[in-house]
């Protein structure tokens, strides 16, 4: 008995790539969206409203719908879903064949408007990010995050970007058969870019939404440290978010203002011109589904240093192949100053990790989440790493 093909897939995120505060789960559901929609599949985007942006639009073949704010969102979509499968509301013309409900800590709940055809998405869990929101907000989140979710989702199939990711996922309960992982894609460096020369002086790197869990002033702290035995050293801190202002009073307390660039958000020459030029780059965030700034890094031949409790970064960082693996803020200072001072192990860590961005491409990674959507329109569930077919 064959199975038809999938003909259309909505999108559920609280933010797309053109919010202010969008990051690398944003991207990286939309740079899937957009292949799938190039395949011929109709694809939607549901999403929340921020100033400037349209309610409705269409980016790279996805059509976009917004409404809602940071919280409303989920009130607002939910709403929508509901309406639609009595043909009124915004999405009333989609007929989604499968439903993307990504889950950033809180899901939509698309599973009590479409059932099985809903796939989670879970980039990572949110355990140590919760308590950022309150105490009673914390406590929300986590149990809707760690208990209903589950639970509700127990028949759905489950999609995550990496194997620590899953392994998490398998902690909350949830049935490892269903998992599977497909991981992050990567957006080509522009070829100028490539070809820059590096900065003459050693300089590090640090691509990140700027929020507290990314721990960015590990980065400054560190920079302080290594300042006076590293000569000219310098930080580019490249990327926006509302703890901006906390970082650059925090670098002039630690004076090192001097020595920090925030280049905020830039449009991608931008990126890659900075990564070219630095010779490290530093991720010392708390948590990472992925960290798709380690490939972006890697494609310029630049090492990636950061925490082995991140979880995704285990994935994305081969441990002394690729980059450097730590385990608390001493060994992230001295393993950044061994990367600096050591041109041939940066130079060997740089190289190989150059290699390995080719194994990765938004075709490839669109190619693996179709499978995993056309399996699911077949009654199956798929687990472990997607290779797709050829």
């Amino acid at each position: 008995m064959s199975v038809r093909p999938v003909r259309s897939v909505l999108l559920l995120c609280w933010r797309d790539t053109g919010h202010p505060q969008g990051g690398g789960s944003e991207a990286y559901l939309q740079r899937i969206g957009a292949q799938l929609a190039a395949s011929g599949i109709d694809v939607t985007l549901r999403t929340a409203r921020y100033a400037g942006a349209p309610r409705d639009e269409v980016v790279d073949g996805v059509r976009i719908n917004r409404a809602g704010g940071p919280y409303s969102i989920y009130i607002w979509a939910g709403l929508a879903m509901v309406l639609a499968r009595i043909g009124l509301g915004p999405l009333r013309k989609v007929r989604p064949d499968v439903v993307i409900d990504t889950q950033n800590g809180l899901p939509f709940l698309a599973r009590l408007a479409y059932g099985r055809r809903v796939v989670l998405l879970v980039h990572h869990c949110h355990r140590e990010l919760w308590p950022v929101a309150g105490r009673w907000k914390g406590r929300f989140g986590w149990f809707v995050e760690s208990r209903l979710s589950p639970w509700l989702h127990r028949r759905n199939q489950y999609v995550t970007v990496s194997l620590p990711s899953a392994r998490d996922l398998t902690d909350l309960g949830v049935n490892a058969e269903h998992i599977a992982v497909v991981r992050n894609g990567l957006d080509e460096a522009p070829p100028d870019t490539l070809t820059r020369p590096r900065a003459d002086h050693p300089r590090i790197a640090l691509l990140s939404r700027l929020v507290p869990h990314k721990q960015i002033e590990d980065a400054l702290h560190a920079l302080a440290e290594l300042r006076p035995r590293v000569p000219g050293l310098h930080l580019d801190v490249v990327g926006g978010g509302w703890w901006r202002d906390r970082l650059v009073e925090h670098a002039r307390l630690l004076g090192v203002d001097d020595a920090v660039t925030f280049h905020g958000h830039v449009d991608d020459v931008a990126k890659h011109e900075v990564l070219q030029r630095c010779w490290v780059h530093l991720l010392p965030s708390r948590k990472e589904g992925w960290g798709l700034a380690v490939i972006e890094a890697a494609q310029h031949g630049v090492p990636t240093i950061g925490y082995r409790s991140s979880g995704g970064l285990t994935d994305s960082i081969v441990d002394g192949v690729t980059g450097l693996l730590v385990d608390d803020h001493a060994e992230l200072v001295s393993g950044l100053e061994r990367l600096l001072t050591d041109h041939v192990l940066r130079d060997q860590l740089g190289g190989k990790a150059q290699a390995r961005s080719a194994e990765f491409s938004w075709q490839q990674s669109a190619d693996a989440m179709h499978e995993v959507l056309q399996s699911l329109l077949a009654g199956q569930r798929l687990s472990g790493v997607v290779s797709p077919c050829p």
